[in-house]
């Protein structure tokens, strides 16, 4: 009956310095001494940095390979943070458990609001996204590819956008 087999704990070495109201979810070894975990706040990565569930652009997973595509910043507006794909952590998964499932729950949940608007020339995504022990939505928008994100009239448009999902997404008075 394999639905009765428990998952072994997570040894002590491969604990991550988690924070005062932060849990272990589940976790899955990488390597023999390196594991990737999943807590609550986000996802620890076997180089010791935890990235957000919010901070996560993509996750993929084939199978046996778990693909992350972190978000990087690319500029700070007043309202907003544009983001660019980071370069993608690739994990080869021979024992996953749940990892997977988690991580792709937690990746979607953190989605409180998700749009994608064609533009003069290309496009832009506007998401409001939740952020552990953060009230309210984090903003942020993600050009296509050959976006002229330089242009006054694109930023015009994307203040205008983003502006439009945070009214449509504020609490009723």
């Amino acid at each position: 009956m394999n639905f009765l087999r428990r998952r072994p704990k997570l040894p002590a070495s491969l604990r991550p310095a988690l924070g005062p109201d932060e849990r272990v979810l589940t976790w899955a070894a990488v390597e023999p001494e390196q594991a990737l975990v999943a807590t609550n706040q986000g996802l620890w990565l076997p180089d010791g940095k935890r990235l957000g569930w919010h901070e996560i652009h993509k996750a993929a997973w084939s199978g046996r390979e778990l693909r992350i595509t972190p978000a990087e910043v690319a500029e700070q507006r007043p309202a907003y943070t544009v983001l660019v794909d980071g370069p993608v952590a690739v994990f080869l998964l021979l024992e996953p458990g749940e990892l997977p499932d988690q991580v792709r729950t937690r990746v979607t949940r953190s989605v409180a609001y998700t749009s994608h608007h064609a533009m003069p020339a290309g496009g832009v995504r506007v998401v409001g996204r939740r952020v552990p022990g953060q009230n309210g939505l984090s903003w942020a928008v993600r050009y296509d590819s050959g976006t002229p994100v330089g242009l006054p009239a694109v930023l015009e448009l994307t203040d205008e956008l983003v502006t439009a999902a945070q009214s449509a997404t504020a609490p009723a008075d």
